[in-house]
């Protein structure tokens, strides 16, 4: 069972893939210079810093988690980067924020609100009830990837396993799909939802950081998918993943990758 310093391990490698794409929706939201904001679900911070340069020196990022272990290695990366006066960390469960109404002027939760487990309209309306009228709340999720270039039907039956497809599972009623969330803004109040894709690149030759960082991001997205596999596809997977095997898939000369963050938004009621 991996620990929560694993995933943490993991989170951080995988941060250069995401950075690119995390920026180019920031500069989308045009955050005000001086403004008040909500980090919901922050988890390692790596984020806040990019909200906190976006606001300016005059404004201010709060990220709120759970997880402590995350927490702790946020404000100790926000005190190495010499923004820890522009952000502050504190523990929470988004579903029941500590915080007052009307507090920020906006607020943003990545692969947190419409991925955990809770209901996505209630995480919601907890979020409108701490940003100020007129103010905005936006939400991202990781929407698509094509990362097994020339495995088509492999990479197919990896996204139909339980943690390919997580967390729409058996079971779930068709409105709570990711891509379902417009109709979560407007259930939740907000006005004038939208919606809007952004792509993340990679092509050979890649860097250390990138191998890393994809090698990570396979183990993220699929896990140990063995019982879910035919073992024909099994070994097929263990071929292609490994970084000891020969066919080890990023050492394709050719090689070419995808993947999309949806960002969905919408305004507070004034």
């Amino acid at each position: 069972m991996p620990t929560t310093q694993d995933y943490l391990h993991k989170l951080l490698l995988s941060d250069p893939l995401r950075q690119p794409v995390m920026r180019a929706a920031i500069q989308a939201l045009q955050l005000p210079t001086g403004s008040l904001g909500l980090d919901a679900g922050c988890g390692a911070g790596s984020l806040a810093l990019l909200l906190a340069d976006a606001v300016g020196p005059t404004g201010h990022v709060t990220g709120v988690d759970m997880n402590p272990v995350f927490l702790a290695h946020a404000t100790k990366t926000a005190k190495e980067s010499g923004l820890a006066e522009r952000i502050s960390f504190q523990q929470g469960d988004v579903s029941d924020l500590l915080l007052d109404e009307d507090t920020f002027d906006w607020a943003w939760s990545v692969d947190c609100v419409g991925m955990i487990p809770a209901y996505p309209v209630s995480l919601l309306k907890e979020l409108v009830r701490v940003v100020k009228p007129g103010g905005s709340v936006a939400i991202l999720l990781w929407s698509s990837q094509q990362l097994l270039p020339g495995y088509p039907l492999l990479e197919a039956r990896l996204n139909a396993t339980t943690a390919g497809i997580a967390p729409f599972t058996i079971g779930t009623k068709p409105e709570r799909h990711h891509f379902r969330a417009l109709h979560w803004f407007r259930e939740a109040g907000l006005k004038e939802p939208t919606a809007q894709t952004f792509v993340g690149e990679v092509q050979a030759p890649l860097s250390d950081e990138i191998r890393a960082a994809l090698t990570s991001l396979f183990e993220m997205r699929w896990g140990n998918p063995q019982s879910e596999l035919t073992p024909e596809d099994w070994a097929k997977y263990q071929r292609l993943f490994r970084p000891e095997s020969p066919d080890f898939i990023l050492n394709l000369s050719d090689y070419y990758a995808f993947f999309t963050y949806s960002m969905f938004r919408g305004e507070v009621a004034g």
